[in-house]
């Protein structure tokens, strides 16, 4: 399989298309795999809770696009902020697991590359900081 503009095209006009203003195409063959490889197209707009993963670390790789990583303490005080934009040179973060983290999109077209254990797990209400 090519990963090219094409598939990123199609996949971020889902995301526009989509009440979410996300969209996710995965890479692995199912929920049960021990990786989950995925792009995930997202637009200005997009609200991702404040969350963690306790289980397994995360990594995003920029693929076009422009955003924020933001990371959070238990009191959902802003601890550190990642701006990522690969016309500058910051291509990706690196999320420990269990750190409380969200994003914001700044640009229309943005496109993630994710990368995290699996198998896929739903988050439960404790792991997202409200």
């Amino acid at each position: 399989m090519l990963l090219d503009d094409k598939l990123l095209d199609g996949v971020t006009q889902a995301a526009k298309e989509s009440p979410r203003r996300r969209m996710n195409y995965n890479l692995h063959e199912s929920l049960d795999a021990k990786a989950q490889r995925l792009f995930n197209a997202l637009e200005p707009g997009t609200e991702l809770p404040v969350h963690r993963h306790r289980h397994t670390a995360e990594t995003y790789i920029l693929v076009r696009g422009r955003l924020d990583v933001i990371f959070y303490d238990d009191q959902k005080n802003e601890t550190a902020r990642y701006g990522l934009d690969p016309r500058e040179g910051r291509y990706g973060v690196h999320i420990p697991a269990g750190q409380w983290h969200t994003l914001e999109v700044h640009e229309s077209g943005t496109v993630i590359f994710e990368v995290k254990d699996g198998p896929y797990t739903p988050l439960s209400p404790e792991d997202v900081l409200r």
